[in-house]
């Protein structure tokens, strides 16, 4: 499917037949299902998405990283076709089929370091971090698990209680899992004495609050992203995931990189860890793992994996055929098409546009990111006090000048950037162009 890769706005937005879509969303779906701009989709590829008014947008967000590879992308649709007309279905823990199997062989091979692992395909991200909390549990003995301020895991029972943001996540669905133990996270542009001592005291007051408070002979694992997505993409003060990566090795804790958001070529390299080298005990993989179709996995070393006995893990719909394939056509395409160099030309052209505009602007606080995962955060001018009205005021200028793009942080401040790696420049360029006139007509 071929769709002209530029921005047209023929109506209001949403316009006429999107807001009628909406009306009886409304009346169909309960209002906890939010939504960020309410334009029904009809079709969509490479940088846009087109409505049922006709218009078409930029789009900055990817379906939140998961299109990063075009919402349609040629190897995925092949792949998916062909699947369906075989099968659609049979169960895993029934009867296999292969393309599980080689999606298992693709993420053992593929993710940091060079030991012996082990993968298993589920449905969400939630699911994938879950299970690897239960692998750790189980593989250990041990009933702690510890995460960070500012970070994401789901919306589950216990991913909701590993998430550090209580609304809109939190609010009103306790009590949570209980050996839960949250410590800071190293965030420079907001750490108390600078950035250049973000890494060192940020890790020591982590280690020191595990050490004190839990005992590391206690902790099962250590579940951090290499980069916080609805946090605010705070990328980690340097020197950070090391230090808490050798804490870790030294006392028998797993270490588990969330890359639920970051990886599959989104940061510029695979996956977002391999930036300082870490190697994680287990690695959690979903949203642009297939496409768009419903798949995650959980990898880890071989000698943790198999400690789970038979049955301990699955799912009904865990590693769907039809999703494997479309995980299949994603991996092709990021080798094919070279994406992990594509998400660097991407931040190669966001960041310098967006630090020539904070140094204009001074309600942009921080600019930050790696590759195709890009923010800003706003402030009061002269202050570090988050701006959300100014957040708000921005996405509703640019979303009506047919720009999508979406929030985040944890004070509701951030502008959170996640193009498809395969956008056309020119849709880049015209994109950050809407987004400095909305910025200087606050």
């Amino acid at each position: 499917m071929s769709i002209p890769q530029e921005r047209r706005v023929v109506t209001a937005i949403p316009g006429p037949k999107s807001q009628e879509l909406l009306a009886r969303k409304q009346a169909a779906v309960p209002p906890g299902i939010g939504t960020t701009l309410p334009v029904f989709v009809t079709r969509a590829g490479g940088g846009v998405l087109q409505d049922a008014d006709g218009n078409s947008l930029i789009d900055f967000g990817s379906g939140i990283a998961v299109t990063s590879v075009g919402n349609a992308a040629p190897k995925v649709v092949e792949r998916v076709q062909r699947q369906v007309a075989d099968f659609t279905h049979t169960c895993f823990m029934v009867t296999p089929y292969e393309s599980y199997v080689r999606v298992c062989e693709k993420l053992n091979e593929l993710t940091p370091g060079d030991h012996d692992k082990r993968t298993v395909l589920v449905s969400s991200g939630a699911e994938a971090v879950e299970n690897a909390v239960k692998i750790a549990r189980h593989a250990t003995g041990r009933p702690a698990v510890v995460v960070f301020d500012h970070g994401y895991h789901g919306r589950t029972l216990l991913t909701m209680t590993l998430t550090a943001k209580n609304m809109p996540y939190k609010e009103g669905f306790g009590p949570f899992a209980p050996e839960v133990y949250r410590v800071p996270l190293a965030y420079p542009f907001r750490w108390p004495s600078g950035p250049d001592n973000c890494a060192e005291e940020a890790a020591e007051q982590a280690i020191d609050m595990i050490t004190k408070q839990v005992g590391p002979g206690n902790v099962a694992a250590v579940v951090i992203e290499p980069i916080a997505g609805e946090g605010g993409f705070i990328v980690p003060a340097r020197g950070f995931l090391p230090r808490i990566a050798e804490f870790c090795k030294a006392n028998g804790i797993l270490l588990v990189a969330d890359e639920v958001q970051t990886g599959f070529a989104r940061t510029g390299t695979l996956f977002a860890c391999e930036d300082e080298g870490i190697v994680p005990d287990i690695i959690t993989t979903a949203k642009g793992i297939a496409g768009g179709l419903p798949l995650a996995g959980v990898t880890g070393r071989a000698e943790i994996m198999d400690k789970v006995h038979a049955g301990g893990l699955g799912g009904t719909y865990g590693g769907n055929p039809l999703a494997c394939e479309a995980a299949l056509g994603v991996l092709e395409t990021i080798e094919e098409e070279d994406l992990v160099a594509r998400a660097r030309r991407i931040g190669d052209v966001m960041l310098p546009r967006l630090r020539a505009l904070q140094e204009r602007f001074d309600v942009i606080g921080d600019v930050r990111g790696r590759g195709a995962m890009i923010a800003i955060e706003l402030v009061e001018p002269g202050t570090k006090e988050p701006n959300p009205a100014a957040v708000q005021e921005i996405v509703r200028r640019c979303h009506a000048e047919g720009l999508l793009v979406l929030t985040a942080g944890t004070y509701g401040n951030v502008l959170r950037f996640l193009p498809p790696l395969v956008i056309p420049e020119h849709l880049l360029e015209e994109g950050l162009g809407i987004l400095e006139k909305a910025i200087a007509e606050l």
